[in-house]
């Protein structure tokens, strides 16, 4: 709940589902409550349940369905990892935070994939990181480069098998997107060239670690990556200052 005063009626309902989930009285494919039964129950009205589980159904907690018998319904629901990761971007490009902060965040999770993913890497895994790499040599713009950089760093993550781990990445990664592109575009010409070499040449590096199983070559090499490249192109931060 939000707020210092009383709850609005549509979040009564939200509340009751989560505390329900949260207990293990609900979980993935239960159906919930009919909407008259509920707003019965709650004493709220059925525009409130209503609102209720549009606003769950964004954030990918209930799905509904149409059908006969005990077919339909809203049920709970697996929540999607474009879910997660599209609240997670939306609160860290919205909440200003502090950059240092976001920083040391992904450094984190970079270092945790890294060791994660050096002893099970698989061969597509690898192919994925390659493919990445191929693109940030042949990219046409420096939006097209840094599209691809992401990529790289997201297919490490995925590789890692950390579902919560990968979708942080990429919601972090996502919510600085427009300040990377407006570092990049600071740049002129030669300098963007020079940069890029030696981008390119620390994906190499790292790619060729994870490869070889070296986990703490490849966290190491990471993080003095990631570090690296968030001062070179940290005057593109600005516009997320408050």
């Amino acid at each position: 709940m939000t707020g210092t005063g009383p709850p609005r009626a549509y979040q009564l309902v939200t509340g009751w589902v989560e505390e329900r989930i949260l207990a293990g009285a609900l979980t993935v494919g239960d159906l919930i409550p009919a909407e008259r039964d509920l707003a019965s129950t709650l004493s709220v009205s059925r525009s409130a349940v209503r609102e209720a589980v549009r606003t769950l159904q964004a954030q990918g907690v209930l799905a509904s369905s149409v059908g006969a018998g005990g077919a339909g319904g809203t049920r709970v629901s697996a929540l999607p990892s474009g879910a997660l990761t599209r609240l997670l971007r939306m609160h860290v490009a919205l909440a200003n935070f502090a950059l240092d902060d976001v920083l040391e965040v992904r450094v984190a999770l970079e270092r945790l994939s890294a060791r994660l993913a050096a002893p099970r890497l698989t061969s597509d895994d690898l192919a994925a990181m390659q493919a990445s790499l191929r693109a940030m040599r042949e990219a046409p713009t420096r939006d097209d480069f840094n599209d691809a950089d992401t990529a790289f760093h997201v297919a490490i993550a995925e590789a890692a098998g950390n579902r919560l781990a990968a979708d942080t990445t990429v919601a972090i990664r996502e919510s600085v997107r427009a300040p990377l592109q407006a570092g990049f575009a600071r740049l002129d010409e030669q300098d963007y060239e020079q940069l890029r070499v030696v981008l390119l040449t620390e994906h190499e590096q790292i790619c060729a670690a994870l490869a070889r199983g070296q986990a703490e070559e490849a966290e190491t090499l990471l993080e003095e990556h990631v570090r690296r490249a968030w001062a070179r192109l940290g005057h593109g931060f600005a516009t997320m200052e408050g």
